[in-house]
């Protein structure tokens, strides 16, 4: 299923999306989409259908953490000149910086060099505490397009850890919908990309990774517990702004799709 949130900001309502890509209300069903949400029993058909193209939110509610991944591509630790990592380089960003794929993102005052970085999120569906590789895809609930949005000079010219440059508000869209598990048959065979007003910025593919989805979850596990709505950003391939030293500028409309999961679209004020 492509499940969605729908309305007005901090007053969105649970909907999917049918295989006619119509928007219909699943509010007579569940209260909200949140990780582990059972609609196996529900025929979209019988749904109600939205009327006109309402905003689209952040397509999960209840997320606990974002717990992100960098340097996962190789074609990104390429060109950032750096070398591949020998374990998963784990980092965080605070969940003020959700947004969702449609919302205007207001480039915060301080940063003259912020960037974008489509990637693969992965949704944590059952607590996931020391899980075996070979066991670690039956613990997802979903997938997203995501886009990591990074305020490169606060990352790396500030000191300290990442999370600075990463949490901004309107940092972390995520959506247009949440696609479940069941319907995504392998997360290491999707195209992704970025157009930054319509130039084609980033184009890889999640086969790419450095450490695939099922090793990830399986890493963190050993240091935390994942828990149901935890959302695992994996990483980006080459192409960021960083890397050619071109960053976002009021005006600009930043796009960023993963295959089967949807496009985002952002305008940068």
């Amino acid at each position: 299923m492509k499940l969605v949130r729908w309305g007005g900001t901090g007053a969105e309502r649970p909907g999917l999306v049918d295989d006619l890509g119509r928007l219909r209300d699943l509010s007579g069903v569940v209260d909200d989409i949140r990780a582990g949400v059972d609609l196996s029993h529900v025929d979209p058909a019988a749904l109600p259908l939205v009327d006109g193209t309402p905003r689209l939110g952040v397509p999960l509610a209840g997320i606990g953490n974002l717990v992100c991944i960098g340097l996962n591509y190789r074609d990104h630790a390429a060109e950032t000149g750096l070398a591949l990592p020998s374990e998963p380089v784990v980092f965080s960003k605070h969940t003020g910086a959700l947004a969702g794929p449609f919302d205007p993102l207001p480039i915060p005052a301080g940063t003259r060099k912020l960037d974008w970085e489509c990637e693969l999120a992965v949704v944590v569906g059952k607590r996931c505490a020391q899980v075996a590789e070979g066991q670690a895809l039956d613990h997802v609930f979903g997938y997203m397009a995501a886009n990591d949005v990074s305020a490169r000079d606060w990352q790396m010219d500030r000191g300290g850890q990442w999370i600075k440059g990463k949490s901004g508000p309107g940092f972390c869209p995520l959506g247009p919908f949440l696609v479940t598990a069941d319907q995504v048959a392998d997360p290491q065979d999707l195209a992704l990309w970025t157009s930054v007003n319509g130039i084609r910025k980033q184009d890889g593919n999640t086969r790419d990774m450095v450490f695939g989805v099922a090793f990830l979850l399986s890493y963190l596990s050993r240091f935390m517990t994942l828990l149901p709505g935890d959302v695992v950003l994996t990483g980006t391939p080459a192409g960021v702004g960083l890397a050619s030293g071109v960053f976002l500028a009021p005006g600009d409309v930043m796009e960023v799709g993963v295959q089967g999961l949807g496009r985002q679209r952002i305008v940068l004020n």
